[in-house]
């Protein structure tokens, strides 16, 4: 498989780096993690300017036209900087969802704006009980005329703090656990009954608390057929999964490297400490799941597009699999090999170990696409025949 960018690639990577370089460096995320918001409308609405925030959506929906790998590579650069604008939340998540099932009159009113830069979305899918099981859902929508009544409770949603729209999950109808019945429904964030708390997270960033009591909204907010949300939020939370990979990626990247620069400056007996050979060794453990990490970030972002889901997850739960344990080797052999300074605020090293901590938590850890990958049909085939 040719793993080669091409020309309008490399032109859209080149385009990011600079803007990280220059606009959107490690400073900037101190800064920005100490607002209320902990992101920047202006340079939101600046990333729509410059179409990143477009890439993945049809033409025909207001987008670019280009596909889940595109995004990626945006994602990966984004990464290296820890830059905090909602693009898993906006464009991945809830963006996905209104543009694959929202009627034209919805991708006008919510998903539009997005791409412009001029608003941000949310997707509240999680409960407290649910862990990553998303038929797992306690919150109801109760028809009523023309128009139905939610309540419940959601907890980590990403951007639910700041989001202008946010995709709510409900039950409309069966138990708690039932693969049927799931329904999503489009809220705006100063809704009536709608109460949104922010949370602070470890990694600098926020997300919302929602608890809705009694929210009332028109039947033109529910998003696709009723009773039928499951296969969609498993598509939009398997391209967030991938989304993480890929930001994930220039983390562990950007760790690395600032890792190895550090062993050619460091002295130790009057000698750079990279000079000692059990420190190389070190250095070339940490390179080679580096790799790993981006050759199975790779394959996810390509399989993020395919509509076969049993395809689609066993590239992206081995992909997730692998930055959370290779990725965990890389960021705890950097904290070690920086020593204990590593790990303080101070270092910004500090800051990109608590980010991808968090991503390799997200969207399912490793025991959950363990599991996951253990039980697909191919898995099951090989391990017959061994």
């Amino acid at each position: 498989m040719n793993f080669e960018l091409s020309e309008e690639q490399q032109i859209l990577v080149d385009s990011v780096q600079r803007f990280v370089q220059n606009d959107s460096t490690v400073e900037r995320f101190r800064k920005m993690r100490e607002t209320e918001r902990a992101w920047e409308p202006a340079m939101w609405a600046r990333m729509g300017e410059m179409g990143w925030l477009s890439v993945p959506f049809p033409e025909a929906h207001g987008g670019f036209g280009g596909s889940f790998m595109d995004l990626a590579l945006i994602l990966e650069q984004l990464g290296r900087g820890l830059v905090p604008e909602p693009i898993i939340p906006s464009v991945v998540l809830a963006g996905g969802l209104i543009s694959r099932l929202g009627s034209e009159e919805q991708r006008d009113r919510f998903l539009l704006p997005m791409i412009e830069g001029r608003s941000s979305l949310a997707l509240a899918y999680a409960e407290r009980q649910s862990r990553y099981d998303l038929a797992d859902c306690l919150t109801r929508a109760e028809a009523s005329g023309g128009a139905y009544r939610l309540s419940g409770e959601k907890t980590w949603v990403l951007n639910g703090h700041a989001a202008d729209h946010i995709v709510v999950v409900a039950r409309t109808s069966g138990d708690q656990l039932e693969a049927t019945g799931l329904s999503l429904f489009v809220l705006d964030a100063d809704t009536p009954g709608l109460s949104i708390t922010r949370v602070n997270g470890m990694d600098g960033q926020r997300t919302g608390r929602l608890e809705l009591d009694g929210v009332e909204v028109d039947t033109d907010r529910l998003l696709g057929p009723a009773d039928a949300a499951l296969a969609p939020l498993e598509w939009a939370i398997d391209r967030a999964a991938a989304a993480a990979c890929a930001e994930g990626q220039g983390i562990v990247q950007e760790l690395f490297e600032r890792t190895v620069s550090y062993l050619k400056q460091r002295e130790q007996f009057g000698v750079p400490i990279g000079s000692f050979q059990a420190l190389q060794h070190r250095a070339a453990d940490m390179f080679a799941e580096v790799e790993l990490c981006k050759s199975c970030m790779i394959l996810a972002a390509i399989q993020a597009d395919a509509e076969d889901p049993e395809e689609r997850a066993a590239e992206i739960s081995a992909a997730k699999f692998q930055l959370t344990q290779g990725g965990w080797f890389v960021q705890s052999n950097a904290i070690q090999l920086h020593g204990g300074i590593g790990i303080t605020d101070e270092q910004d090293e500090g800051l990109f170990f608590k980010r991808l901590r968090v991503l390799q938590g997200l969207f399912g850890d490793a025991d959950h696409h363990s599991d996951r990958f253990q039980g697909l049909d191919g898995f099951d085939a090989e391990a017959r025949q061994l």
